[in-house]
């Protein structure tokens, strides 16, 4: 019996220096924080009033019910608050019922359509807040809603301020590899970019990132 070969690291974990692998599972663990704590994020969203719940085929309420979450989870490091990041994943859902509604078998990969559309309208909602950047001051005695909670731990707050030194691509990079733990290819192909692009991508927000991070010590 042959013994399985198991998979090459991919080329940001072959680092040479000892201060790689340490930023790394600094990361991780912080971004395992954030999964933990981000269980409190709010259930579905029951229809307004006066909008009739759409009739969902029963393969896309399944997907729904198992990899809402998660999805919610990557948008929030995409684009820094939860409700926002609801919405993101709701408008991927939405998306995806429009374009194939009872035809979700014909997808070959029904999470990877909902995980690109997440970060493709991650993207746009950045975009608009460059554009805009009007962010009228908090009142006097605001307490945060019970979701916000999430993103008040100081590992949160760490977590967002590191990623927001980066560039969209490297940001997304890392989170798609850390947190999502997609293969280089899986990247890719999200991404749509070549290997190459996605290893140096991840070689320079690596570099980027221990900076931070390590100012921060």
């Amino acid at each position: 019996m042959t013994t399985a070969t198991p998979p090459a690291p991919l080329p940001w974990e072959r680092a040479g220096t000892a201060r790689l692998p340490s930023l790394r599972r600094r990361f991780a663990r912080l971004l395992a924080r954030v999964n933990m704590d981000a269980d409190t994020v709010s259930g579905p969203r029951p229809p307004t009033a006066g909008t009739a719940a759409p009739e969902i085929p029963p393969g896309i309420e399944e997907l729904y019910h198992h990899r809402r979450l998660p999805l919610v989870r990557l948008a929030v490091l995409l684009v820094d608050d939860l409700p926002t990041a609801e919405d993101v994943v709701q408008d991927a859902f939405t998306a995806l019922f429009r374009r194939h509604g009872h035809r979700l078998a014909a997808l070959d990969d029904p999470e990877a359509y909902l995980r690109t559309t997440v970060i493709n309208t991650a993207r746009s909602v950045l975009r608009r807040r460059r554009t805009v950047r009007a962010h009228p001051p908090v009142p006097e005695g605001h307490a945060p809603a019970p979701e916000e909670d999430v993103l008040i731990h100081e590992d949160h707050r760490e977590v967002l301020a590191a990623l927001g030194t980066l560039t969209r691509r490297q940001r997304e990079v890392l989170v798609l590899r850390y947190w999502s733990h997609l293969t280089e290819a899986e990247i890719a192909a999200t991404l749509g970019l070549s290997r190459g692009a996605v290893k140096s991508t991840a070689s320079r927000a690596l570099d980027a990132l221990g900076r931070r991070l390590e100012g921060l010590r």
